[in-house]
């Protein structure tokens, strides 16, 4: 942990776990963020801001990943013809496909949400929700998170 967190790696080993995390990859970035503010305090700002933006780049990746495997699956699966049967669904699927398409974009704002969050960025891409609003909204979200979690972390080590 202290050689991530060394200055001159420190922001930059931010920015890319924070991306990597963001990801359907299974890690956490709030580690690497508390083990440089612990060498570097005066960072803290930097850092929860090049968080954000790995973390939200990660989620963009995310919904890119959702929109073409999408595609990929609408090719594979051709539409069925009118008329025909559609594919059955299970009922949490269809409560949280009509969830995502009430709320929209502002479902990216829970982006942040362990193990439910990165996933929601992928989905959302899969059902063509506009990028541009579901990327703010993820950015909001995540720099939310990095604000509290950080400060909690910090103050508790403190």
């Amino acid at each position: 942990m202290y050689w991530l967190a060394l200055p001159e790696f420190g922001l930059s080993t931010v920015f890319v776990v924070a991306l990597v995390s963001a990801t359907l990859l299974p890690m956490g970035s709030e580690p690497a963020v508390v083990g440089l503010l612990q060498l570097r305090p005066d960072l803290f700002w930097p850092a929860i801001f090049v968080a954000t933006a790995g973390n939200t780049l990660g989620g963009m990746v995310s919904w890119w990943m959702g929109r073409g495997a999408q595609r990929a699956w609408s090719a594979a699966h051709h539409t069925p013809a009118r008329g025909a049967a559609a594919p059955k669904h299970s009922r949490h699927e269809r409560l949280a496909r009509a969830w995502l398409r009430r709320w929209g974009p502002k479902t990216c704002l829970l982006s942040w949400l362990p193990v439910v969050g990165d996933p929601l960025c992928a989905v959302a891409g899969w059902l063509h929700l506009p990028f541009w609003p579901c990327s703010a909204y993820m950015a909001v979200g995540k720099f939310l998170r990095y604000l509290v979690m950080t400060s909690a972390l910090v103050w508790a080590l403190a």
